[in-house]
């Protein structure tokens, strides 16, 4: 049995969606059916990335079709928040808000090109 985590994003553009995740975040490329469906690994993060013809994106019984956006998220924890917000600024990446600190540490929120939330955390104790 793999030690790996399975994510799925409904996404609007797969071809979009892994360009974007392998350029800014370091994931590579495991299989790509295209426009329905592609995954991409990082470490043990598999992340299933779901067009609207694929499967996943089937209607329900009752009509609503699965949509990307929503607040469930993967997180990433980094040591330089500010460094990492930076970087992607640099590289035309969306926000949805600006860093925030608590009492656990710093986080912010990405938008992929679908509008899913990526979090970046930087833990108080870095």
């Amino acid at each position: 049995m793999e030690d790996i985590v399975n994510v799925r994003y409904m996404v609007d553009d797969v071809e979009t969606a892994v360009d974007f995740y392998t350029r800014h975040f370091g994931f590579a490329l495991k299989t790509n059916a295209a426009p329905a469906f592609a995954d991409v690994v990082r470490d043990h993060l598999r992340l299933l990335i779901s067009g609207p013809a694929s499967s996943a994106g089937r209607p329900m019984p009752d009509g609503r079709t699965p949509q990307p956006g929503g607040w469930n998220r993967i997180r990433f924890v980094v040591d330089d928040i500010e460094a990492e917000v930076e970087r992607l600024r640099a590289g035309g990446v969306s926000f949805r808000n600006d860093i925030i600190s608590g009492p656990g540490g710093k986080q912010v929120l990405v938008e992929d090109p679908a509008g899913n939330p990526i979090e970046l955390f930087q833990p108080a104790s870095r």
